[in-house]
């Protein structure tokens, strides 16, 4: 069972991206998380994320900020700061790991609030260090 969970910005942009191959199964992750209230621990990273997928997706930059506000303002998403905690904790995982340093501040999120990493991103999952579980949207779903 799964009580927190720590979305990667590339399984919230699937959720409403219809021609992505894993849109269903995010969405339905989405859905649950919501109806179950598991808390979504994520950091505030994400923002910026979300908005340069969806502007670089859809080339409509209102479209992509209404989408980042819209997940903004969902129940049960806890926005974890960039503070010097995750900063330092994202720096020893990527001087560990190799992983991106955007990858190693959701991993610091993940690890600092106990969370499984929910992610699409392969690279992310099998670099990431012991006691990080990660997960794809549909194993997480089994989960709940």
């Amino acid at each position: 069972m799964l009580d927190r969970v720590t979305l990667d910005a590339s399984v919230v942009v699937s959720a409403f991206s219809p021609n992505e191959e894993a849109a269903k199964d995010s969405r339905h992750l989405l859905e649950l998380l919501l109806r179950d209230r598991v808390v979504i621990v994520v950091p505030t990273l994400i923002r910026p994320e979300i908005v340069a997928a969806i502007r670089r997706a859809t080339g409509d930059p209102g479209k992509a900020k209404v989408f980042e506000e819209s997940f903004s303002r969902l129940p049960g998403v806890v926005f974890q700061e960039l503070d010097d905690r995750i900063a330092d904790a994202a720096v020893e995982i990527v001087a560990g790991a190799g992983l991106r340093g955007a990858d190693a501040v959701y991993a610091a999120t993940a690890r600092r609030f106990e969370a499984a990493l929910v992610t699409l991103d392969e690279e992310q999952r099998t670099r990431l260090p012991t006691g990080i579980p990660a997960l794809y949207p549909a194993e997480a779903i089994a989960l709940l």
